[in-house]
């Protein structure tokens, strides 16, 4: 690229937000994936929509492949940037532009922290549902490109089920507005198409969340099992009495050692599995679903149950789970975080054979997931000094996404496809149906501009390809920053 091309995109943006040293550079070559590693052209800090537009107008314009970030917690390579091409940071779009509480509705800039929305509407009574363990950090944004979900997904849906509209700067420059004032729209469903389509299709540049009423009571039941099998057949029987909690986890005794280690949480340091259940609406109502609740438990065979008796104790609780991805870095120096799904009924089947998988590669797995939705989160413990520990590992990883399929479930439940997971793609649909999906984007991004080379098998971003490497099978670019 010339240089007067490079001068004409810094004519956009005031001198410090375009970074293009080297130093400068090197935070932005991975995400939270860091296994991936690519050099970007540039960095863009735009601060205002019209910054956005306008710089994704010039890589129109040039015909240079871009990928907008927000805080960079992808867990599948989501956010790493197109080696020579541009990174379009939008943490500084962080403004609530909207606060509306008697429609109940925020309006918001991608790059708002999830948890920022709760804290606003707080004072109103009013909450953001969606709230994944990365909510302190990962923004609205990203939350929005892979459709994030989180530990209340089962009772109050996904990321798609709380977005009403989006304004979007598409990868040709134009700028459209999609869905509207409800969930009910007719028409194409162009909104639906936009979330969890991980950046193909362009930049959020404004979003209208929908904020729900915070619980008037909360019931928290902390169940402890001898056997993950039995926890994961507990969560069967929850669903089948008919109750529906606002949420149900499992952490297994690896990701209860951690927890343990990193916040001190008060689990039981003897159990093989944990199973937390949530019961939250109006008060009436919830003490009627505890006393449900506590005969299933029972005959579950739990054999130790703790209900926590104030905010505090609850906090306390939650505070182990939402940390339990963070501190298995206690236990090993690397591990792979994998994201599947499989029908609740095949849940203690699926920790079972994962258990067999683990003894098979000689590599220790910590389960920490939403068991609701069957949205499994095996945690993968390798050492990256070890000669063939990394291939190994990804192999592991692979014969659980394929086990996920297998038992009727998906690849991915929350963290995306990416690069991580594109190699899997065709377990799930046929040639023809991903040959579609690649036709519907390139009708909206003719040459894939917007975070080129993710989520389709083949089309690797170039600097893997360069250096002859498979994303999955040879990864020399490991990254241990």
């Amino acid at each position: 690229m010339s240089k007067e091309v490079l001068q004409e995109l810094s004519k956009l943006l005031p001198a410090g937000r375009l970074l293009t040293a080297a130093a400068a550079l090197s935070p932005y070559q991975s995400d939270a994936l860091t296994a991936f590693k690519a050099k970007p052209l540039a960095v863009a800090l735009p601060e205002s929509a019209g910054e956005v537009i306008e710089t994704v107008r010039w890589c129109a314009k040039h015909q240079i492949p871009f990928v907008a970030r927000g805080s960079g917690t992808s867990l599948s390579g989501g956010s790493l940037p197109i080696d020579g091409g541009l990174v379009i940071g939008l943490n500084r779009l962080n403004r609530i532009l909207k606060l509306d509480p008697k429609e109940r509705v925020a309006v918001v800039e991608p790059g708002v922290v999830n948890l920022d929305v709760s804290k606003a509407a707080a004072p109103f009574g009013l909450y953001y549902a969606p709230d994944p363990s990365s909510q302190p950090v990962s923004t609205i944004g990203g939350n929005l490109a892979f459709n994030s979900g989180g530990a209340h997904c089962l009772k109050y849906g996904m990321t798609s089920n709380h977005v009403l509209g989006a304004k979007v700067v598409l990868p040709t420059g134009e700028v459209v507005e999609l869905g509207g004032e409800s969930l009910e729209n007719t028409g194409p469903d162009w909104l639906g198409l936009f979330v969890g389509s991980e950046g193909l299709m362009g930049v959020a540049l404004e979003i209208k969340l929908r904020l729900l009423p915070k619980p008037e009571k909360y019931h928290t039941v902390l169940a402890a099992y001898d056997s993950l099998e039995k926890a994961g057949s507990a969560v069967a029987m929850v669903v089948a009495s008919g109750l529906l909690p606002g949420a149900m986890e499992i952490m297994d005794s690896l990701a209860i050692e951690a927890a343990e280690a990193a916040v001190q949480a008060g689990y039981p340091q003897d159990a093989k599995a944990l199973l937390i259940v949530e019961l939250e609406g109006e008060t009436l109502e919830v003490e009627a679903e505890a006393r449900h609740l506590s005969e299933v438990i029972e005959a579950s065979r739990a054999y130790k149950v703790q209900i926590a008796r104030n905010e505090a104790e609850r906090a306390k609780i939650w505070k182990g789970r939402k940390a339990a991805f963070s501190a298995v870095g206690r236990l090993s120096p690397d591990y792979i975080v994998q994201d599947g799904v499989v029908p609740r009924s095949k849940l203690g089947q699926a920790l079972s054979e994962i258990e067999k998988l683990s003894l098979r590669y000689g590599l220790r797995v910590a389960n920490v997931f939403h068991a609701g939705d069957g949205n499994l989160h095996p945690l993968i413990l390798y050492d990256g000094r070890v000669p063939g520990e990394l291939e190994r590992g990804e192999e592991l990883a692979g014969e659980i996404l394929k086990l996920c399929v297998a038992l009727g479930g998906s690849i991915t439940g929350e963290h995306g496809v990416g690069m991580e997971k594109k190699r899997y793609l065709p377990a799930m649909f046929a040639e023809a149906d991903i040959e579609l999906m690649r036709k519907i984007r390139q009708s909206v991004d003719p040459h894939e501009l917007s975070n080129r080379g993710k989520m389709f098998p083949g089309g690797e971003a170039e600097a893997l390809v360069r250096q002859g490497l498979h994303p999955l099978e040879k990864r020399g670019v490991i990254s241990r920053e």
